[in-house]
């Protein structure tokens, strides 16, 4: 990879970074969201989805966009640590409905950017 490749990719995780830090915050000191890994993760998926569509194939964008802004700002690691303290505190229905949650929405929101960005497209 060359060396503008990285610079996309650090600044693309910078912003990534930066939004992951805002939402952190307002959940915790305005307690607005009760889990920011959820807002995060549907969130990635809604701008995945709108970037999909768009069908962008220009490198740079994708490294900013794919690779650095949502790679910091979704949190799968986060997402599997929250699943692992269900599994130690054996509240596995809580578990069972974290999972499901978590992928249907993200699912959802990635539905919804794309056929949005479709039908304001069109």
């Amino acid at each position: 990879m060359e060396i503008d490749g990285v610079i996309y990719i650090l600044v693309g995780s910078t912003f990534g970074l930066i939004l992951r830090i805002l939402i952190n915050y307002i959940s915790v000191r305005k307690k607005v969201f009760s889990n920011n890994i959820l807002i995060v993760n549907v969130l990635a998926s809604l701008f995945l989805g709108i970037f999909v569509q768009l069908n962008i194939t220009n490198k740079n964008l994708i490294l900013f966009f794919l690779v650095g802004f949502l790679g910091c700002l979704s949190t799968f690691s986060s997402f599997i640590y929250q699943l692992f303290n269900l599994i130690q505190k054996r509240k596995y229905l809580r578990l069972l409905i974290y999972y499901v949650e978590v992928l249907v929405l993200s699912f959802f929101f990635f539905c919804l950017g794309y056929f949005i960005t479709l039908i304001c497209i069109k």
